[in-house]
């Protein structure tokens, strides 16, 4: 069940679009700030909400990668995996956080503290390699550098 506040954020989008099929995306990142995730039951209310199957919003937040439909940590890691973070270090990276996380990819740390995960490329090729912590951009990693950016996230 959507919650009032989740409810009155969704609606007040509608001004903003022509037609509430047009929000799937921010229905589910509203649901999905106040939750962390978006769960079965948020599709469903969504989809009745917006007037969209739920088959059309699950199949909208597989491809968005932004969208969590399964619990994550406090702290999302995004690791780029493009041809360029892979050519400047990616396998280091990814190796480094698996092991000091104690994870791997796709995993959530047994505290809840960190999920890592994948992406296809963050726009910063000229830092490779790069990960995204949350909504911070961090950039040049090496193993060191990655020790002192985890240390900023409780």
């Amino acid at each position: 069940m959507l919650s009032a506040e989740e409810r009155r954020e969704i609606e007040a989008e509608f001004e903003h679009y022509p037609d509430k099929r047009a929000l799937t995306i921010d229905a589910m990142k509203i649901v999905q700030k106040h939750r962390g995730w978006v769960s079965d039951e948020a599709l469903k209310d969504i989809s009745e909400l917006l007037g969209v199957s739920v088959s059309e919003l699950d199949s909208v937040a597989t491809f968005y990668n932004l969208i969590f439909r399964k619990p994550v940590g406090r702290h999302v890691i995004m690791v780029c995996d493009s041809i360029s973070c892979w050519t400047m270090g990616y396998d280091r990276v990814r190796d480094h956080l698996m092991n000091r996380l104690g994870v791997k990819m796709g995993e959530t740390t047994p505290d809840g503290r960190f999920t890592l995960l994948p992406i296809v490329c963050l726009g910063t090729c000229d830092h490779a390699p790069a990960m995204l912590v949350d909504e911070d951009l961090h950039r040049d990693l090496d193993p060191e550098k990655i020790d002192s950016i985890l240390e900023q996230y409780k």
